[in-house]
């Protein structure tokens, strides 16, 4: 069974899962981590692992970017949100998928609506932004990046060659693993078994 897709409006008590269902533990925090996932790789799912064992927060929410703010070439969505619920599946029930951002719509996808609407729909979680400490460095080219570390206070991860952050995961790179892709070369080392599979078998980026 795949990841849950984290859509549906918050059912208050006892849990803010998004898809409506109800379960034990009552989940008060939830780190989102955003990102293109073009495709999701090893370096995405260690982050997500990381951040949920060494933060005090119950889940962690991949969040799809639909279209991307800075106008990026981008797959098509339903197929990044399925590698992201493929790897998610290997990470158990505390990482889900949200597919707010196609939900949402319009011309771009932009952190503080997204974050804004996921408020409104789960009024009794408190949401933590996960990015990468290469991401903090370009924060003054988001939309109203002080609302947003307000709404959502940042957990920040270190990234290869950028290590302020503490702990620094691999420096594997989506960009790296389409041209590895594109030319033919072995990406195995770089993306968990089951996303390899499925960007061969649906034949993507190539």
């Amino acid at each position: 069974m795949s990841a849950s897709q984290t859509s549906s409006r918050d059912q208050s008590a006892p849990t803010a899962q998004a898809d409506g269902s109800s379960v034990a533990r009552q989940v008060r925090t939830v780190g989102l981590f955003g990102g293109s996932f073009n495709p999701p790789h090893v370096a995405h799912q260690m982050l997500a692992l990381y951040v949920l064992e060494t933060h005090d927060i119950d889940q962690l929410w991949m969040v799809p970017t639909y279209r991307h703010a800075f106008a990026k070439q981008l797959i098509d969505f339903t197929h990044r949100c399925r590698m992201c619920e493929l790897l998610a599946d290997g990470l158990g029930e505390r990482v889900r998928v949200s597919q707010i951002e196609a939900e949402l719509g319009g011309d771009v996808s932009r952190t503080l609506d997204t974050l804004e609407a996921l408020i409104e729909r789960n009024p009794a979680v408190q949401f933590r932004l996960v990015i990468g400490a290469d991401i903090l460095a370009e924060s003054r080219k988001w939309y109203r990046w002080d609302d947003i570390v307000a709404l959502a206070p940042p957990i920040v991860v270190g990234r290869g060659g950028h290590d302020d952050a503490g702990v620094a995961l691999p420096p594997v790179s989506s960009t790296e693993i389409r041209e590895r892709l594109a030319s033919g070369r072995s990406v195995a080392h770089l993306l968990p078994r089951s996303v390899c599979a499925y960007i061969s078998d649906h034949g993507l980026y190539r």
